[in-house]
């Protein structure tokens, strides 16, 4: 996801008017929330910058419930707002109340490769807690997803632990609230500052409920399906050492984000037979979370789209059928 997070910071100038195009129906009843869907499980990233933004069309294309929200950054201090320069208050909570008004739920990320982050900002875990909290109170949220990434996060010890113990805050204010951390891997698994990360946190006694890799920009191309799987394969293996758990526990806390067509390395693709055959695999293995980046690229040819030839929404149908 580098190069399309590299271009957020340079689009977030654009984001506010860009995020009306999202526009979906009006806050939705109590009840309607109550029933949603799962936010964790299945849930392609969506971003107000450029492609496709609407919600309301993919999820009347696709049968897709919930999206993850791309990205909650600093404004320049520990203050979250949408791509580090929308409120809590405008069109992304419009866009947040039209999706829930159509049944369905969404997950806000934090972070990503690029922008001013909320971790490396906010200069202890408290305030980044703080931080997290004004998210959550703003949407009611069910679950939040950190995208830890790029040196001023994943590699950087301090940051790594403020963000845990910033999670052990939120989920202690927040009995319910559950906490995806999402980091980037190598084709066996996390690397060193990812051990690193799920160590601490085990230490630390942060209550992670998924852990997800994003298992692309490898190489120049190869086996995709098969890439992935030794990646999820090495997540697993490294949870149930540090935590003690079996297999069966290991995989349903582990995860995946994929990325549709071609990646950030040139000749790097994940066509849609590949991303078919990682859903199986993840089904196999029942894993907590099954996604791409992003909604917003699903569609053929250039340009803001995959790079690739497929049918529109092909990616987004098939985590809308990801049941666990």
């Amino acid at each position: 996801m580098k190069t399309v997070r590299r271009l957020a910071a340079l689009a977030a100038a654009a984001g506010a008017a860009l995020a009306t195009a999202a526009g979906v129906a009006t806050a939705a009843p109590a009840a309607r929330l109550a029933a949603a869907p799962d936010p964790v499980l299945a849930s392609p990233y969506l971003y107000q910058w450029a492609g496709q933004t609407s919600a309301s069309a993919a999820m009347s294309a696709t049968g897709i419930k919930t999206f993850t929200l791309a990205f909650m950054l600093s404004d320049g201090g520990c203050n979250p707002k949408w791509d580090g320069d929308r409120s809590l208050t405008g069109s992304d909570k419009t866009l947040i109340q039209g999706i829930r008004a159509a049944g369905g739920d969404v997950i806000p990320s934090f972070g990503g490769w690029s922008g001013t982050k909320l971790g490396a900002k906010c200069t202890s875990a408290s305030a980044l807690a703080g931080a997290y909290q004004k998210v959550i109170d703003a949407y009611g949220l069910k679950a939040i997803d950190l995208d830890i990434e790029n040196t001023d996060e994943f590699e950087n010890a301090t940051v790594q632990d403020r963000i845990l113990n910033a999670v052990k805050i939120a989920k202690q204010k927040n009995p319910g609230l559950r906490v995806v951390i999402t980091i980037g891997t190598e084709t066996s698994g996390p690397n060193d500052w990812g051990k690193r990360l799920i160590k601490q946190a085990k230490a630390i006694g942060a209550p992670v409920d998924v852990w997800s890799v994003m298992p692309f920009d490898f190489s120049s191309g190869g086996d995709m399906a098969g890439k992935t799987k030794s990646a999820v394969d090495g997540l697993a293996a490294q949870l149930k050492s540090t935590f003690g758990w079996d297999s069966a526990t290991a995989y349903r806390h582990a995860g995946l984000s994929s990325m549709n067509g071609k990646t950030d390395n040139p000749g790097e693709v994940v066509s849609v037979a590949d991303f078919t055959a990682i859903r199986d695999y993840a089904a196999s293995r029942h894993l907590g979370r099954f996604t791409f980046w992003a909604t917003n690229r699903d569609c053929s040819g250039g340009g803001e789209c995959s790079g690739i030839s497929q049918p529109k929404y092909a990616f987004t149908k098939i985590v809308a059928g990801y049941h666990g």
